[in-house]
């Protein structure tokens, strides 16, 4: 007599996690994922930590749990997204998608908060979102938000964020002239322009063109883009996200750029993985999965390319690596190329460097306490570098840091990367006769 055991069948059948579920086998639960897991470091819950929340998981799907359980919510929306556990974990589990199907399974039964339904509205919203970045930065531009960030509580921390968006190298410095072109022997590229980077962070922007043509690449242009759908796909709102990614995956092809280039972390993890989120769709996959292929980090074509030394720069640096690059992408070392690349800088090692700051899209939004709490020891490693700029590839990041270490009565501030190196190259042209 067999005591072979048939697996229960699937409680939620259509679901898009009945579609992820093979996922959940994957886990064997070791318990490597604990230790690099944020929210299981901060309050010390199995039901927060990846394993926890694969058994919440696998309990929905065997109808031992129902989607309306509000613990199995609390502890799904408490869940950082950083995907630090899929570095950690010796089996192979995609944890993200699995993330991403949960919250849409469960939104079928219960809407996200008010708050986060108009974030994610408004960025899918092209036009409107340009009036919310552009009178952002008018406010950031009078000065108020340093002033309001010593306010206490979350909209303290909201001014901070903003103020925090505003480059460190903006101030006494003349606007950097273009810099000498290269051979554009290396291919063509068009920039994601992106919903807050082209908003608030416009001179990263110009200046990961700026940089990148002078490593020999070509910069073309793809002016039918939309918001890269990453908020949308990491709150479960899959529906939108899919159809942002049919349009950028139409922009991008009219391009006919060899490369697209993001300088945001979350965007183009996102980005690289259209080809998962279109799987499903027959007109679309293999579109996707072909822009997929295109996408890079800023900061590997640099590094392919070199990149070109520029004129020194006397700063002490130290980096922090965005989940979304170091455990999504898995692109480490790039960014530390192009820092290393800069003549004079002094990088200083960041303790825990890897682990998320708590930003995670909108989280710090949703979820201000444990953001906050995940936050906190980043902040103290920082000030233990003594650095006076910390450079990170990704605006939640950037804001997130910039606006902790403000709220601190810190002197560091939160820069990009590209933005350092083309400050090095712009030193180098004032040089030339």
């Amino acid at each position: 007599m067999s005591d072979q055991r048939t697996a229960p069948a699937c409680a939620i059948p259509g679901t898009p996690l009945a579609a992820a579920s093979a996922g959940i086998n994957a886990c064997v639960h070791c318990g490597f994922c604990l230790q690099a897991c944020p929210t299981y470091v901060a309050l010390g819950d199995e039901n927060d930590s990846p394993r926890g929340r694969i058994y919440l998981m696998r309990a929905l799907t065997e109808g031992e749990l129902g989607l309306d359980d509000p613990t199995v919510h609390t502890h799904i929306d408490r869940c950082l997204g950083c995907r630090a556990c899929e570095t950690a974990c010796p089996s192979g589990v995609p944890y993200g998608a699995l993330l991403e199907a949960t919250r849409a399974t469960l939104s079928e039964v219960k809407r996200p908060p008010l708050r986060a339904r108009l974030i994610l509205a408004l960025f899918a919203r092209r036009t409107l979102m340009r009036i919310a970045v552009s009178a952002a930065r008018l406010l950031r531009s009078t000065g108020l938000p340093k002033l309001l960030a010593r306010l206490p509580g979350d909209l303290g921390f909201a001014f901070a964020m903003l103020a925090s968006s505003e480059s460190p190298l903006a101030r006494g410095r003349a606007r950097p002239r273009p810099h000498a072109r290269g051979d554009g022997s290396r291919g063509t590229f068009a920039l994601l322009r992106g919903c807050v980077m082209e908003g608030l962070f416009t001179r990263a922007n110009r200046a990961t063109e700026r940089t990148l043509v002078a490593n020999d690449y070509t910069l073309v242009s793809a002016p039918d883009q939309h918001c890269c759908g990453a908020l949308h796909a990491h709150a479960g709102d899959l529906e939108t996200a899919r159809a942002l990614a049919r349009r950028n995956i139409a922009a991008f092809e009219g391009s006919n750029a060899e490369f697209v280039v993001t300088n945001a972390a979350g965007c183009g993890a996102l980005l690289k993985e259209y080809g998962h989120l279109l799987a499903e769709d027959a007109e679309w996959a293999e579109r996707a999965e072909r822009l997929s292929a295109r996408v890079r980090d800023v900061s590997e074509l640099l590094a392919a390319a070199g990149p070109r030394v520029g004129a020194p720069l006397e700063y002490t640096v130290t980096y922090d690596a965005p989940c979304h690059l170091q455990h999504a992408q898995r692109v480490a070392a790039a960014p530390l190329a192009v820092l290393d690349a800069i003549p004079g800088l002094e990088r200083v090692a960041l303790v825990d460097s890897d682990q998320c700051c708590g930003s995670a899209g909108i989280y710090n939004l949703l979820e201000p306490a444990l953001s906050a709490a995940v936050l906190a020891p980043k902040i103290t490693h920082i000030e233990l570098t003594g650095a006076s700029l910390v450079a990170t590839g990704n605006p939640g990041c950037l804001m997130q840091i910039g606006a902790g270490l403000r709220r601190a009565g810190l002197s560091a501030r939160t820069i990009h990367p590209v933005e350092l190196l083309d400050a090095s190259y712009a030193a180098q042209d004032r040089t030339r006769p």
